[in-house]
C-alpha cells in the first residue's frame, strides 16, 4: 500500500485504507468503529475489511476503545488540519476530578451528535463528537478546571449558526449530564458558563 497518497487510479479498496490511515494519523487518538465510519461516510464492511488489512501491515491497532494509527502523523488527516476555536466553557468546582467529568461523558450520543472518539493532544485529551451527516467535529476538553467546546474555525463559505448550533447542543447535554446525581465532585454549583465569539474565541490548534 502506498502511504503518502495512493495515485488517482489506485483500486477502491486501497483508496479506502489511505482514507482510514490518513483520518487516524491526523486525528491522533483512538476512533470508535461507528465513529471513523461516519467521518469517510463508508459502509460498514468495507470500512472492517480496510481496518483487518491495515491491522495485518501494522499500520493500526484496535484498542479497547477504538482504533488508532501506530505511528500518528499529526497533521495529515483532514478532519484535524483546521484550527479549533472554543465556542463555550464551563468553569468546574474547585477538586473536579478529569477522569470523572470526561469519563461521564465519553462515548455517548447527544441529540444530534454521534459519538467519534478520544483525541490525544498536548493539552490533553479531547472527546470528539460529529453531527449525525458526519461533518463538522466537535470537541470538548478539560484543563485546569474548565470544560471547554471547540468547533472548527471558520472558513470562506462556512455557516457559522451551524457550528454554533452543534457546540451549544454539546453544551446543553454536558451541562445535563454532569449535574450531580450522587456524584458531587461532577458539576455543581459553583459551575458557571461562558460564551466565546466563533470568530475570537480562544484558539487550539491540531497538534
Amino acid at each position: 500500500m502506498t502511504r503518502y497518497g495512493p495515485l488517482p487510479d489506485a483500486p477502491e479498496e486501497e483508496r479506502l485504507d489511505q482514507r482510514v490511515l490518513t483520518t487516524l494519523e491526523g486525528l491522533s487518538g483512538r476512533l470508535a468503529f461507528s465513529g471513523l465510519r461516519r467521518v469517510l461516510g463508508s459502509h460498514p464492511e468495507s470500512l472492517s475489511r480496510s481496518l483487518r488489512r491495515l491491522q495485518r501491515e501494522g499500520l493500526v491497532e484496535r484498542t479497547d476503545d477504538g482504533y488508532r494509527a501506530i505511528h500518528p502523523a499529526a497533521g495529515r488527516g483532514e478532519p484535524a488540519d483546521r484550527e479549533m476555536r472554543a465556542i463555550a466553557a464551563i468553569d468546574l468546582p474547585p477538586g473536579a476530578p478529569a477522569s470523572t467529568v470526561l469519563g461521564r461523558l465519553a462515548g455517548r450520543w447527544f441529540g444530534t451528535l454521534r459519538w467519534v472518539g478520544v483525541l490525544e493532544r498536548a493539552e490533553g485529551q479531547l472527546l470528539a463528537w460529529a453531527r449525525r451527516s458526519g461533518e463538522g467535529l466537535v470537541l470538548l476538553g478539560l484543563r485546569r478546571g474548565v470544560l471547554r467546546v471547540y468547533v472548527p474555525a471558520l472558513r470562506a463559505g462556512d455557516d457559522p449558526a451551524e457550528a454554533e448550533e452543534a457546540a451549544y447542543e454539546l453544551l446543553f447535554h454536558a451541562v445535563e449530564t454532569l449535574r450531580p446525581s450522587g456524584h458531587a465532585d461532577a458539576l455543581g454549583p459553583g459551575a458557571g458558563i461562558r460564551a466565546f465569539d466563533l470568530v475570537a474565541g480562544p484558539l487550539l490548534r491540531a497538534n
